[in-house]
């Protein structure tokens, strides 16, 4: 049967229906859907284009940000090995003067492997402050978390003179370094940043507020505030530390940074 341009519409439709109908019932129901099958495949192609269900979820996954998938065994130590080389060139290099291809050449890795965990060069600072901070956050609480007289916080003070003695001064704070190369210019570096810092110093106004507890520090001290002014003193002493390869700027900054806060404490 041959249709006319004029005849098509609902009539053409009706009777390609109709004689599908007929065919059903002739042949049978699987041969039907069968033909309806072809026919839909010779209506339009691009539907048989289209991605079968896997393929639909790799590219899924794809999309999914490389900091966000979820790891196996062997990719997080390939990851922590990249976080660990990117944090120790940053730490002595500066942020700015590393290239990727520099991280690549010293963690030992692939192009498709740094790029399989790290998108671009800010998702991998971000995964560096993480570690710092970690780092740094463990290593004080062994302190802080026990802080509860003045001698402590010496103490404490002094155990972070004494590890940057150990480089000279040369490299500042691990955490601290990242605020002057990222905050500028990466929103999420700064916020970050200002998260792990916050961290830092509630562990110092923990302390404090235990020395107000055991009368040891008066009850109208702000620990807040004194702990701000602590962590002030710190990072400004390891930058002129770092600037003239010596301590000692550390060592008087600190000093006098604690010797504020024993102004506050019972005689």
């Amino acid at each position: 049967m041959t249709i006319t341009s004029g005849q098509l519409g609902e009539g053409a439709v009706g009777l390609m229906l109709r004689e599908a109908s007929v065919r059903a019932e002739s042949e049978g129901s699987s041969l039907a859907v069968d033909a309806g099958t072809r026919g839909m495949q010779a209506l339009s192609p691009e539907a048989t284009m289209a991605a079968p269900h896997s393929k639909v979820g790799l590219m899924a996954e794809d999309d999914v940000a490389p900091s966000k998938r979820r790891l196996t065994p062997r990719g997080a130590v390939t990851r922590d090995r990249i976080v660990q080389a990117a944090a120790d060139l940053f730490y002595v290099k500066g942020v700015n003067s590393v290239t990727l291809d520099d991280v690549r050449a010293v963690s030992g890795t692939s192009k498709s492997q740094l790029y399989r965990h790290f998108a671009d060069k800010d998702e991998l600072v971000h995964g560096v402050i993480e570690l710092r901070a970690q780092q740094i956050l463990e290593r004080d609480r062994l302190h802080l978390e026990r802080m509860s007289s003045f001698r402590a916080l010496e103490r404490w003070s002094e155990s972070i003179i004494r590890l940057n003695s150990l480089k000279d001064g040369a490299y500042g704070c691990a955490l601290g370094s990242l605020v002057g190369a990222r905050a500028a210019q990466d929103s999420a570096a700064r916020d970050l940043l200002a998260e792990k810092f916050g961290e830092w110093e509630e562990l110092i106004a923990a302390g404090l507020r235990r020395m107000q507890e055991n009368g040891e520090l008066k009850k109208e001290a702000d620990a807040a505030k004194l702990a701000v002014a602590v962590m002030s003193a710190l990072q400004g002493s390891y930058l002129l530390a770092q600037m003239t390869r010596d301590v000692e700027p550390m060592r008087i900054a600190m000093d006098m940074a604690l010797g504020h806060v024993k102004t506050y404490t019972v005689s």
